[in-house]
């Protein structure tokens, strides 16, 4: 059933966006702007690709950041979350972001282009996480590896990145043991951790992880986020 009539169109966080959501699909959060403001775009990169591009709140931001100077391709498998971030995208008349709805194991598998970066904000939790796999069927692939894994994500930007290219990921901090082993497995070393709390008594809840393609590890961990310290998320990350 077509949920179309249902979308809002609500502000980008304070990028001076705005972005079309759902309120019955699994809705971007901080963990997309995390992402996107932990990115740090070295001199000669232009190329990026956004896997997992939910309705595009990382390739928007990145774009707002960096402007025209960047060629952004977002991919997102399904097709009413697509939908969304297009729309987005043709409301805020950005030009350089190509958006393809796609699954992404066969996006790699069919374009011959490499990228400088390839980011990405998977589906968090195993499919065997029964016990909080969603009935909205949106919303279950959103969260759960239904349609990839962590290790096919991290395959995949091995794929198409660049001989020393840099891949950028977000994930749960408990999946930390996962992401390495896979990183290692697809030959990255990894450079950077950044750990988010909500506040100094929390557990950790998200970990952002920079890793670059046929590199050696050579790790800088960086000072936790404390997301309540933070009225402004731009101003999250200052170099």
């Amino acid at each position: 059933m077509s949920m179309k009539s249902n979308n809002e169109l609500n502000d980008l966080f304070d990028y001076d966006y705005k972005i079309f959501q759902n309120p019955e699909y699994f809705k971007f959060s901080i963990d997309s702007v995390l992402l996107a403001e932990f990115v740090d775009i070295k001199k000669g990169c232009r190329r990026i690709l956004d896997m997992c591009s939910g309705n595009a709140p990382v390739p928007l931001i990145l774009n707002k950041k960096y402007g025209d100077s960047l060629e952004i391709v977002g991919v997102e498998i399904q097709k009413d979350i697509y939908d969304l971030g297009k729309m987005s995208i043709e409301y805020n008349k950005v030009n350089n972001i190509e958006f393809i709805n796609m699954d992404i194991k066969d996006y790699v598998l069919d374009t011959k282009d490499k990228f400088d970066i390839v980011t990405c904000n998977p589906p968090y939790f195993k499919k065997s996480d029964s016990k909080i796999l969603n009935n909205n069927e949106i919303k279950a692939i959103a969260r759960h590896e239904i349609t990839i894994d962590l290790d096919e994500v991290i395959s995949s930007a091995a794929k198409v990145l660049k001989n020393k290219g840099y891949f950028y990921l977000v994930h749960r901090a408990e999946r930390l043991a996962d992401i390495v082993n896979a990183l290692k497995k697809y030959k990255f070393g990894l450079k950077r951790v950044q750990t988010t709390f909500d506040d100094a008594k929390s557990s950790c809840c998200f970990i952002l992880i920079e890793a670059i393609y046929n590199g050696e590890d050579y790790v800088k961990i960086d000072a936790p986020i404390f997301l309540k310290d933070y009225t402004s998320y731009k101003n999250i990350f200052r170099r």
